[in-house]
């Protein structure tokens, strides 16, 4: 790490897109987190499984953040070395995330922004999107302007429950699906812009990364108030507290 930049000094024109996006991206998530437990909606001696999940996708955001930094200062081969402990990281993710998410569907107490029957299908096929993104950009890691473009939107499709622990996300209801779709499409709209000012011209490594995310979400929207999302949810809470909430209506705010 001694070998890093300062500050973004010496980094390329097009790279700075992705060393501020990145710094950006995990400092939202750390902000959105960090008032959720200083408001008491979060605590140490939460169960066993929400610290599971805490410490896995908080793990991926060093991850990110650690090769972000290590990629575009230069340093690739120590860069190309903890590529694979991100490669082994990503399974995991997937695994704990689906799990985590479903057990609090079983206790009833899945994100009260959102229906139990939209959350069902939201939470597992937004890590599925993540992951689907990030495979994408370590088989094409030779081709580096694919590779880093890739990960860029697969961390941003990450970024919903940072930016919804800093918003006000109960006032937007029954707008919040449309609300967390902005925070996801925000970081890579803004490096499209960038780019398109500098150079004219827009990588088509963007149009796949922004496409998959934005097909992700239209996809959740339409099962999410489908019939499908209603009986996996039954499935998945069956004899459980959850399968008490109704599939489509909003569950009681904490404190309520």
């Amino acid at each position: 790490m001694a070998t890093l930049a300062p500050a973004g000094h010496g980094i390329s024109r097009e790279d700075r897109v992705f060393f501020w996006g990145g710094i950006a991206m995990v400092l939202v998530l750390v902000a959105g987190f960090s008032m959720q437990l200083a408001a008491g909606r979060s605590s140490f001696g939460a169960p066993l499984y929400v610290h599971a999940h805490a410490l896995t996708f908080f793990g991926w955001t060093m991850i990110y953040l650690t090769q972000t930094l290590l990629g575009t200062s230069g340093n690739i081969a120590l860069h190309k070395r903890v590529g694979w402990i991100g490669a082994a990281w990503i399974p995991l993710m997937v695994v704990v995330g689906t799990m985590v998410a479903y057990q609090a569907l079983r206790l009833g107490r899945s994100a009260p922004i959102f229906t139990p029957a939209y959350f069902t299908v939201m939470a597992p096929l937004t890590v599925y999107t993540f992951a689907g993104l990030s495979t994408a950009a370590i088989v094409l890691r030779r081709r580096t302007d694919w590779h880093k473009r890739l990960h860029f939107c697969a961390m941003a499709g990450l970024m919903g429950p940072g930016f919804g622990r800093i918003l006000p996300m109960p006032l937007f209801i029954p707008y919040t699906p449309h609300i967390e779709t902005a925070t996801i499409l925000l970081f890579p709209l803004i490096a499209i812009t960038i780019e398109w000012r500098r150079t004219g011209s827009v990588h088509r490594a963007w149009l796949w990364g922004l496409g998959t995310l934005v097909a992700m979400r239209i996809v959740i929207d339409l099962l999410g108030a489908s019939p499908i999302a209603a009986a996996l949810h039954e499935w998945i809470t069956a004899g459980s507290a959850g399968a008490a909430l109704p599939p489509f209506a909003y569950p009681p705010l904490p404190g309520a």
